[in-house]
């Protein structure tokens, strides 16, 4: 999913742009911290692998807009953690280690999130911004 979604949802979004007629449109990936380090728990290895991927793909694709001569940007979003119900996916045999991971620390928010992609989506045309880390204040990694 982490992969061929966001191929395929970009490949439609920029098809759906390209018959519209639409030369500034912004298409953005939401990734992950993962996507840019490697933290050592194995659980979370392959996940990491995608989000790698997922931040690969993006700055292709903003090389592919730019050959094509569009005004089409291209960003990535990376959050830290933030709270959602993805711990309890990670750790679904352990759902107090589950809680425990959103109780450590003040998690991002899906707030958080919408106002990364307004911010992103607010840039003057001539701004690229390729890609936001972001993590909670008290995040170690």
């Amino acid at each position: 999913v982490n992969v061929m979604a966001v191929s395929i949802c970009t490949r439609e979004a920029y098809q759906s742009m390209k018959e519209r007629n639409i030369d500034d449109g912004h298409i953005i990936n939401i990734n992950s911290m993962n996507g840019h380090s490697v933290v050592p728990q194995s659980v979370v290895h392959f996940y990491s692998a995608t989000k790698y991927a997922v931040t690969a793909l993006t700055e292709g694709l903003r090389q592919e807009l730019r050959e094509a001569r569009t005004h089409i940007r291209a960003t990535c979003i990376s959050p830290g953690l933030v709270e959602t119900g993805f711990a309890f996916k990670l750790h679904d045999n352990d759902p107090e280690r589950a809680a425990a991971t959103y109780e450590s620390i003040r998690c991002l928010k899906a707030e958080d999130m919408a106002n990364a992609v307004i911010y992103v989506l607010s840039a003057p045309p001539h701004v690229q911004i390729g890609d936001i880390q972001m993590r909670p204040t008290e995040q170690i990694s």
